[in-house]
């Protein structure tokens, strides 16, 4: 342990380098950046919305437990639509999606306590509820047929006798009487059910274990006769090639995402065939781990408004559906989520490095404007590090990547000590993505006197079909090399000190941080956040979305089960001798809390020090304010200790055993 400081550092005669500067050790300095102001910019923007008359858009509130709320957007003020007690949350592949829908008249609601279906009159503001089912029976990614008679939603059933796993299918929903009709069954999974402007055909997607939506989907097309289906057509996909986010232009003629290439870019399908509209090295989508995300969205009926990837980097453009022309467009953004087009107007659910997320408003020739932002922060950007992309060589002879936050504080200084602390982040997924859009997490710690090192690891989205598929049987190793591997090229660069690197991921980044701890000695520490320490376990228990996941980032299971042995940090836990410290909601579905808690027991009885942070009513990820105070606070004053650190805050104590 200890706190590595450089032998010229002396803590009585600091040096200044800077006479506007304190000089003060790495992760000592003070900083406005505080837990609770992150939790206060903690508030999440989703789900954006329109009917053509208004905007509609959630926002999820940590200061309300977590809630979520919807909300309307008229006559330049925003109001909220759904009261507490109502939060709107579905939890069909326990990720949820797609809980709301807008019609002219209407706001239909998913409802997180009882999954049961509202409806908001968006004249009187009144609401009353649709269906009345048990919480067994659950609803998403709903969708409209004329005159707000009937919705049409994909329909999830837990407990069916007979069946080991949910059911999943699509539905009809009398809005009159509540009376649920199915469409359509048999596949594992559905999504993303688009009637055409006539209403005469239904699009949607539907895959099958062990394929993950972002593996292998079929977007099939079938005559739509209100109550039943007609033969269906398979459009596009398969086993091997994933299509998103299928979209009508006009009766007859559908635009959808495909990867065939070895990218996601956009096709258009009609009586004619289908072709790729602008053929492109570069990502138009991204994985859907939630229903409803939509990455492009339809200006008229020759222009589409997309957000093209490359290399991790978002670009904001307009493609011309005909003749495949592609224009960026100026934006003061760096993150465009959740497209959509209201009044001849694009909104986009914005991320830069500097700002928190909002809802902005772009027209071309005009300057953007914001309706709405998450939260507000009381500090100026020059409290912020900006974030340097990070391309780095791996040892299997690829390239990795990643974004660099360095030390920055306007009043702080590290004088004679030569480099930094770092922690290095592992993405959740793990085909998930990290992106330029502000990171107050990265912040705190950077503006302590830390370097923060976010790995886009092999795996991630948003540098093609390969990239993600480095992963395959792979998981726990490539992942762990790749987090390696650039730490080893920041240290030869300078920027950061390598004895003193700790690890920290949530989710599918928990368990990469657990298997670099054990399996790997590069880390002084880690922080497993809901993370994984059991593949085994996890093959078992898990939900049905991600119950058949595993095939393909371990392998088919029970077949390999001793690959899932070798690779689960808690059957190797003899191997793990550094301090570990770890956060898990005793709600959770994904990650059940028995995992963290067998880590901790054993880390317990080999006398490692060790910390756990268990949190009542939370599930996948935390939600309440006090509770994400709680992790900041608690994970910093962790790795503060493990390195001798004296932090400038006033932080609650954490119990840390054999330390």
């Amino acid at each position: 342990m200890g706190n590595h400081r450089h032998p010229g550092y002396t803590a009585d005669a600091p040096v200044a380098l800077n006479p506007m500067t304190t000089s003060a050790p790495f992760g000592t300095w003070r900083s406005p950046i505080s837990a609770q102001l992150i939790s206060a910019g903690a508030t999440g923007l989703g789900g954006l919305a329109s009917n053509q008359r208004d905007l509609f858009w959630l926002e999820s509130r940590p200061l309300e437990a977590g809630r979520t709320v919807l909300l309307r957007h008229r006559d330049h003020e925003s109001e909220e639509l759904t009261p507490s007690p109502y939060n709107v949350r579905s939890r069909v592949h326990e990720y949820g999606g797609g809980a709301f829908l807008v019609t002219p008249c209407s706001a239909f609601f998913v409802n997180f306590s009882d999954q049961n279906v509202y409806r908001v009159d968006l004249d009187t503001g009144d609401i009353e509820q649709i269906t009345d089912t048990p919480t067994s029976e659950r609803y998403a990614d709903l969708a409209a047929t004329p005159g707000d008679g009937s919705l049409i939603a994909v329909a999830e059933r837990h407990g069916v006798p007979g069946e080991a796993e949910a059911e999943n299918r699509l539905v009809v929903i009398d809005v009159a009487t509540g009376a649920i009709t199915t469409l359509c069954g048999g596949h594992d999974f559905y999504a993303s059910p688009r009637l055409s402007p006539d209403a005469d055909q239904l699009c949607y997607l539907c895959w099958d274990h062990p394929n993950m939506p972002w593996d292998g989907t079929q977007l099939h097309l079938a005559d739509f006769e209100g109550q039943h289906l007609g033969p269906a057509t398979v459009v596009a996909g398969g086993a091997e090639e994933s299509i998103l986010q299928p979209t009508w232009v006009a009766p007859g003629h559908l635009l959808f995402a495909s990867d065939r290439s070895g990218w996601w870019n956009l096709y258009s399908y009609d009586a004619s065939g289908e072709y790729c509209i602008h053929p492109d090295q570069a990502e138009y989508a991204q994985p859907p781990w939630a229903f409803n995300m939509r990455s492009f969205a339809l200006l008229d009926a020759k222009h589409v408004a997309c957000q093209r990837i490359e290399d991790g980097r978002a670009q904001l453009c307009i493609l011309g559906i005909d003749n495949g022309l592609l224009s960026p467009l100026e934006s003061d953004w760096n993150v465009f989520d959740a497209l959509t087009v209201h009044d001849g107007e694009l909104f986009f659910i914005g991320g830069r490095p500097d700002r928190l997320s909002a809802i902005v408003g772009h027209r071309p020739g005009s300057t953007e404007r914001v309706l709405a932002r998450a939260g507000t922060l009381d500090i100026g950007s020059e409290w912020f590090s900006t974030p340097e992309p990070v391309a780095f060589p791996t040892r299997d002879g690829g390239r990795s990547h990643g974004y660099f936050y360095a030390p920055h504080n306007p009043e702080f200084e590290a004088g004679e000590e030569i480099a930094p602390p770092v922690v290095v982040v592992t993405h959740g997924g793990p085909t998930g993505m990290t992106s330029v859009a502000l990171n107050l997490r990265a912040q705190y710690y950077t503006s302590r006197g830390w370097a923060v090192f976010d790995v886009n690891y092999g795996g991630s989205s948003g540098f093609g079909r390969d990239y993600r598929r480095r992963l395959d049987q792979q998981w726990g190793i490539v992942d762990v090399h790749d987090c390696e591997d650039g730490l080893a090229e920041l240290a030869a660069r300078g920027r950061i000190d390598a004895r003193r690197a700790v690890i920290r991921g949530g989710s599918a980044g928990g368990y990469t941080t657990l298997a670099a701890l054990t399996f790997g000695d590069r880390f002084a520490a880690g922080a497993s956040h809901y993370g994984i320490g059991d593949l085994e376990a996890l093959a078992r228990d898990t939900h049905k979305f991600e119950s058949r996941y595993l095939d393909r980032l371990v392998g088919p299971y029970p077949e390999e089960q001793q690959r899932y042995l070798d690779r689960s940090p808690i059957h190797h836990a003899e191997q793990l001798d550094c301090p570990v410290v770890f956060f898990q909601g005793l709600e959770d579905a994904v990650v059940p809390p028995s995992q963290a808690e067998a880590m901790v027991e054993v880390l317990r009885r080999k006398g490692i020090p060790v910390a756990y942070v268990p949190f009542e009513g939370e599930q996948h990820g935390f939600r309440r304010a006090e509770n994400i105070v709680r992790a900041i606070e608690a994970e910093y004053l962790f790795f503060a200790k493990v390195f001798d650190i004296e932090p400038a805050d006033s932080i609650p104590p954490l119990e840390i055993e054999n330390l």
